[in-house]
């Protein structure tokens, strides 16, 4: 049995590393998130190993993929999400609403209220633990199903798109790697996470760079890329820490309660693939975009698929981040009522 008080996160890295380059060699999506997550579970699961989590290496890769994110925002592509603004927030809206159905099986099955409610919230896990922690819920369940939640989705939804799609060209923006430009924004994006996560803003790792980026983007008007591999390494850290959340104790504890998860998962993601392609029928926007962007999925891994996939990462993003506003600020005060 290893010395559990040893540093391990320095071979979290080595095992995300090697699982991410086998993941790519074999042509998965995504290969350097999903074959570091797959490869460290693996581990963690099936030896007395229990890897440690690369101290703040989930929120660096978040600031280099919020950076990334942010600069596909250019006052075009502003302009073309902004002209089906109201589209996004519908889309968002439903997507939000569509949770109901994970509340209803988790409550017929037996669960308190106040844990249904938030284990099936699409929001950020810290944020809905909190918001559970307030009103009563099991924070356990809360927490599990929605790290399940999100792995679900990470290991399916590229997949998926994938074997449909095929293989999508990598993306490079129109202009080439600008230096200067990166040497501002970079510690600006750094700054930005700190003062967020000083403000308690959720997902501040992400949101800050992401907003810093795009303004900046916005105001010059740039065509400016991330360098050969950034995508990669933020892919291996968000993989890596997020793996970390998963041992045999995970799916041993309450396999009911997350096999019902699993379900009311699955549901969600069959409704909003059911919406947005009645949306893109509707509108004339791009059905794959409009799938991603309604996924009940993390922001930064469904902007990187739609980035693979050479999708609109912006059309993409906005809905992911409409509807997470939504679950933050109506979740609770929703919740209230509905006990009342």
């Amino acid at each position: 049995m290893p010395d559990r008080r040893l540093p391990l996160y320095w071979a979290t890295g080595l095992v995300g590393l090697a699982g991410g380059f086998l993941a790519s060699k074999v042509g998965w999506p995504l290969p350097w998130m999903v074959g570091a997550l797959l490869a460290i579970i693996l581990v963690r699961c099936l030896t007395p190993w229990q890897l440690s989590e690369i101290p703040h290496g989930r929120k660096c890769g978040q600031w280099i993929i919020g950076v990334g994110i942010g600069l596909h925002f250019t006052p075009l592509v502003i302009e073309q999400v902004s002209s089906h603004f109201l589209l996004i927030v519908f889309g968002a809206l439903l997507t939000t609403v569509s949770s109901v159905i994970g509340v209803w099986w988790l409550r017929r099955s037996g669960e308190d209220h106040a844990t249904a409610f938030f284990a099936s919230m699409p929001g950020g896990s810290g944020e809905m633990v909190n918001l559970g922690a307030r009103n009563g819920a099991v924070l356990s369940q809360v927490a599990a199903a929605q790290s399940l939640r999100v792995l679900t989705v990470v290991l399916c939804v590229p997949a998926l798109f994938k074997l449909l799609l095929g293989e999508g060209a990598a993306v490079h923006l129109a202009g080439a790697v600008s230096w200067p430009w990166l040497a501002l924004i970079a510690p600006l994006a750094l700054l930005s996470a700190f003062v967020w996560q000083r403000l308690r803003q959720p997902n501040p790792w992400l949101f800050g760079p992401l907003l810093v980026a795009a303004t900046v983007s916005l105001a010059g008007d740039l065509q400016v890329s991330l360098p050969d591999g950034a995508s990669q390494m933020g892919q291996w850290l968000i993989g890596s820490g997020l793996a970390c959340h998963f041992n045999r104790a995970f799916f041993r504890r309450a396999p009911a309660f997350l096999a019902r998860t699993l379900v009311a998962t699955g549901l969600s993601m069959i409704i909003a693939t059911a919406a947005a392609w009645v949306m893109a029928g509707l509108t004339g926007l791009d059905v794959r975009s409009l799938t991603l962007g309604m996924m009940p999925g993390g922001i930064a891994e469904m902007s990187l698929t739609a980035e693979t996939l050479q999708l609109s990462v912006a059309l993409v993003t906005a809905l992911q981040v409409m509807r997470l506003l939504f679950v933050l600020f109506l979740a609770e005060p929703l919740f209230r009522v509905w006990r009342r």
